[in-house]
């Protein structure tokens, strides 16, 4: 449910040196959106947290030839108490980052008792949940999370250029066009989209106050592209630079649960 393109995504080491020269300096860009997520959420916990990766997939960043740094921020599970997931998908039960797993139905409960976690994580997995059961998924994150306890999500933004893009390609041709995009990419890494979690007011709505709903849009490198060429990927870029920052690509969203 939760996989996305990774890092390892990008293109080949030269050209992203081309593009952007600082990746030479600790192998990130200033545009990573995995750091600028990452940081945060480890920010967020220490060595007694307790996390639940919601939409854990078989995590794939585990298989992906990651820079070292990447490797050690979504790491996270070897600097908390304990790490769990649950997703839709059964290969969650084979992700080897997690101490227990469980597959979930896509409104189901999440079997863990109220106020079991002090962070959420659920990194692209908003953007698949359908408008009908975005109350449900929304709820169940919140009674799982401890009073002032945070979700920290990543997700499309749905008025930005991936979310208006994806939408304009009917869930079925998704894996074709991705393979066109993305080559190599396995088709069960590529999940439906609904985009019911995905502007500021959805999310405020979903997550009332008196729970505290931080969202900012950011532009990463335009992983989406895959291994395309350099023209393609200046091209994104200067997108990404005339674009208002409420039609940012991507959403970060971190919610506080009231105390």
């Amino acid at each position: 449910m939760g996989e996305q393109p990774t890092p390892s995504d990008l293109p080949d080491d030269g050209l992203r040196a081309d593009l952007y020269p600082e990746v030479k300096a600790g192998g990130y860009t200033r545009r990573d959106g995995f750091v600028d997520f990452y940081q945060r959420v480890n920010a967020l916990v220490d060595a007694d947290s307790e996390v639940l990766d919601f939409g854990a997939g078989r995590g794939l960043w585990q298989f992906e030839p990651l820079a070292p740094y990447h490797r050690r921020l979504r790491a996270i599970h070897e600097r908390v108490r304990r790490y769990v997931g649950v997703d839709v998908d059964p290969v969650v039960v084979d992700n080897p980052s997690l101490a227990e797993a469980h597959v979930i139905e896509p409104a189901g409960d999440i079997p863990f008792p109220d106020e079991s976690f002090d962070v959420v994580i659920a990194d692209y997995v908003l953007e698949h949940v359908a408008a009908e059961d975005a109350p449900k998924v929304a709820g169940e994150v919140l009674r799982v999370l401890k009073p002032g306890g945070w979700l920290a999500a990543r997700t499309p933004n749905k008025w930005g250029m991936i979310g208006i893009g994806a939408r304009a390609v009917p869930n079925e041709l998704h894996t074709r066009f991705l393979e066109r995009l993305q080559p190599g990419r396995k088709a069960e890494d590529v999940f439906p989209v609904r985009y019911s979690m995905n502007t500021r007011r959805d999310l405020a709505r979903l997550f009332p106050w008196p729970n505290d709903v931080v969202v900012y849009a950011h532009a990463s490198e335009p992983v989406y592209f895959g291994q395309s060429s350099k023209a393609a990927w200046r091209a994104a870029q200067l997108v990404d630079r005339l674009t208002p920052s409420p039609m940012l690509p991507t959403l970060m969203v971190f919610v506080r649960k009231a105390r």
